[in-house]
């Protein structure tokens, strides 16, 4: 039934069959019947949105399963839940016996809280509530502060609550991808991060709340789209996040370890002590108020005499003022949680929230002073002199082995899983291992309920015909000291060879400056676009717009910018991603793997650096008749031994150290 739904949805929409999305389709209708794990690559163009959805839905109608399809950014997300899966239901015909149930569902904070919206009042809906924007201004007493309706945010604020009071009569879900424009700053004023809502039980809008609807409303779905970090919150807590399900379908795997990571990771600075101390005033001890206060001040003290870098020693100023931390707030926790002589439970919804958000400050000083082996604790510095506190797992593999995989059966899929030439490396970075891998037919008794294979359904692109990779080998290696002149030159010929046309790919900050400074001088025709001068969005859009320009910039643009066409025929790497040497979470990945045995280059600096080229190079290529050139400024690639790892994980272009070669196809494409 998947081919013909596959087949039928296709020819609704007026598409082709791919030989590689039919494949796919194959393969996670395969996975999901013999309950195998399953990494599966797909080259751009292959449809592999399509590829995965059609055995899932399939699934959920013939099983009566519960398929959870999580992608990386909120933004696929909705793509998927609006209008990828409505688009197919509604051209699978008669395939289908029954249309399933679908549902979108976010972190709490991406919906409305109602509670806020009303001025944090246990009134009923109807009397009075705050002023729209009381608790804009003002860290002490929020009843305080002038509401200003002149100013920008102030009617932001107040076009969100009149948006969540029609949601809430129309029974909409508030989801914040459906709100009127508006800034970050004013949807923080309508909404509450997790750790800080009431809970339904308590808050006296829990039969109304917005988030609780759309959870309802996922417990009732055939297929649930989520995103990652939602995977990673509900592995975190046990699967008590989630709803029940049968399969969990990743796309965009490549970002799942980095995403897992994150959600795994906390942070603690002076100003996080302070605001959550300054919010937990009111129903403190003096003494204690005050020690808190005290105590924020130590912590910058101590940040102040140390350098950024991991921290190991348990006799650490920075560890000795946290412990300190620590234990006031567990005191303060404890305080705040009390009983009120003349309540039997605890309703003040801004004492719970601070409450809230002072567990939080002692769990995370409590995780800190550990210094567990599975912790890597760190200071980092910001470029503003801000110093703080992080802490984050030395792997997620074993948070995904037993939260993720071993609870049910789970699909991997994106443009960029082979590493080196093969799926050891992403296999290895999720929790599974090499010997659970299964070639050719499933046994039918697994030795392993980790079982897994991996499926590379190829691209519909004809990469060496397409495109041509050009390595700089006559260029200096990389130094410390910024970008080299001699590559600045290279990067000048390139660019003015394609009249433009080209996105640039750095690896920092101040490569891509000196580098758009240098064209800008060089080039003065030609329009270049750096990232910093403007929202990253509208400089895409004028990239795209404008064939004369060069779009310049650093890992936002690695990966997820999608330009076809004549638009960008040159990607420019200017040099191999391998993290930087002071990276203490890298660090410390890769002396864990040579503790173990293993190489710890390979494993995780160059494998870190294989799946960034293969997404960046993979910017020029995104449609069939694309045509056009990847130069990586680095001679590395092809002079260091791991060169030819690298190679083997991005696209397949025909390969030259021939400048002249390049510039002569560069120049060729602009005249064609």
């Amino acid at each position: 039934m998947c081919r013909d739904l596959l087949s039928t949805v296709v020819s609704e929409m007026g598409g082709q069959e791919r030989p590689g999305q039919v494949a796919m389709t194959d393969a996670v209708d395969q996975a999901m019947r013999d309950e195998l794990h399953l990494l599966v690559q797909a080259g751009t163009g292959t449809g592999k949105s399509l590829g995965y959805l059609a055995p899932a839905l399939v699934y959920c109608v013939e099983k009566g399963a519960r398929v959870i399809v999580a992608t990386a950014t909120l933004a696929l997300q909705a793509q998927l839940a609006y209008k990828d899966v409505p688009a197919i239901l509604d051209a699978s015909g008669n395939v289908l016996s029954r249309r399933p149930k679908v549902a979108a569902l976010k972190g709490r904070n991406n919906y409305i809280c109602l509670h806020k919206v009303r001025g944090g009042s246990t009134r009923a809906k109807g009397q009075d509530a705050l002023l729209p924007g009381a608790d804009l201004i003002g860290d002490d007493d929020a009843q305080d502060a002038e509401y200003v309706p002149e100013s920008a945010l102030g009617a932001e604020v107040v076009m969100l609550r009149e948006w969540a009071e029609n949601q809430a009569e129309e029974s909409g879900l508030g989801d914040r991808d459906d709100a009127p424009p508006h800034t970050p700053l004013a949807w923080a004023q309508v909404s509450v991060p997790a750790h800080e809502c009431l809970g339904a039980q308590r808050c006296p809008f829990g039969s109304e709340c917005l988030s609780e609807a759309a959870r309802e409303q996922a417990r009732n779905a055939d297929l649930v789209v989520t995103n990652h970090a939602m995977l990673a919150i509900d592995a975190l807590n046990d699967g008590r996040v989630l709803p029940e399900h049968d399969t969990v379908i990743i796309d965009e795997a490549h970002e799942l370890v980095n995403r897992f990571t994150r959600a795994a990771s906390k942070d603690l600075s002076p100003a996080i002590v302070t605001t959550a101390a300054k919010r937990a005033l009111t129903w403190l001890d003096d003494d204690l108020g005050a020690d808190l206060l005290d105590q924020a001040d130590s912590i910058a003290h101590a940040l102040d005499a140390t350098a950024p870098g991991r921290i190991t020693e348990p006799q650490s100023h920075v560890i000795e003022c946290c412990t300190a931390l620590r234990d006031i707030t567990r005191t303060a926790v404890s305080q705040l949680g009390r009983k009120d002589d003349d309540s039997e439970e605890l309703t003040d919804a801004q004492r719970v929230q601070a409450q809230a958000a002072m567990r939080e400050v002692f769990e995370t000083a409590e995780r800190i002073v550990q210094l567990a082996c599975a912790d890597v604790v760190w200071v980092s510095e910001s470029e503003k002199g801000y110093r703080s506190i992080h802490v984050a797992p030395l792997s997620v593999g074993g948070l995904l082995r037993e939260n993720v995989f071993a609870q049910s059966t789970t699909i991997l899929t994106s443009a960029t899983l082979c590493i080196g030439g093969n799926f050891l490396t992403t296999a290895r970075n999720v929790g599974l291992s090499a010997r659970e891998q299964i070639e050719g037919d499933a046994p039918e008794v697994l030795e392993t309920p980790m079982g897994w294979r991996g499926v590379d359904v190829g691209s519909p692109f004809d990469y060496s015909k397409q495109g041509i990779l050009y390595v700089g080998r006559s260029l200096p290696r990389p130094g410390r000291d910024g970008i080299a002149p001699e590559v600045l030159d290279d990067l000048a010929e390139l660019v003015w060879a394609a009249g433009g046309r080209t996105l640039g790919l750095f690896s920092s900050q101040r490569n891509a400056v000196a580098a758009a400074e240098h064209m800008r001088n060089a080039i003065p025709g030609i329009s270049v676009l750096c990232q910093g001068e403007g929202h990253l969005a509208d400089l895409t859009r004028r990239f795209t717009a404008d064939p004369q320009t060069c779009l310049f910039g650093t890992m936002s643009l690695w990966q997820g910018v999608d330009i076809p066409g004549d638009t960008c025929r040159l990607v420019v790497i200017d040099r191999i991603p391998f993290p930087r040497p002071d990276d203490p979470l890298m660090a410390a990945r890769s002396k864990a793997v040579e503790d173990a045995g293993g190489n710890g280059f390979m494993t995780v600096s160059a494998g870190h650096a294989a799946l960034l080229l293969a997404q960046g190079a993979g910017r020029l290529i995104r449609r069939a008749d694309d045509r056009g050139v990847v130069a990586v400024l680095d001679p590395r690639l092809v002079t260091a031994r791991y060169g030819g790892f690298l190679r083997a994980s991005m696209p397949p272009f025909w390969t030259t150290t021939d400048r002249e070669m390049a510039i002569g196809a560069l120049r060729r494409l602009g005249t064609s």
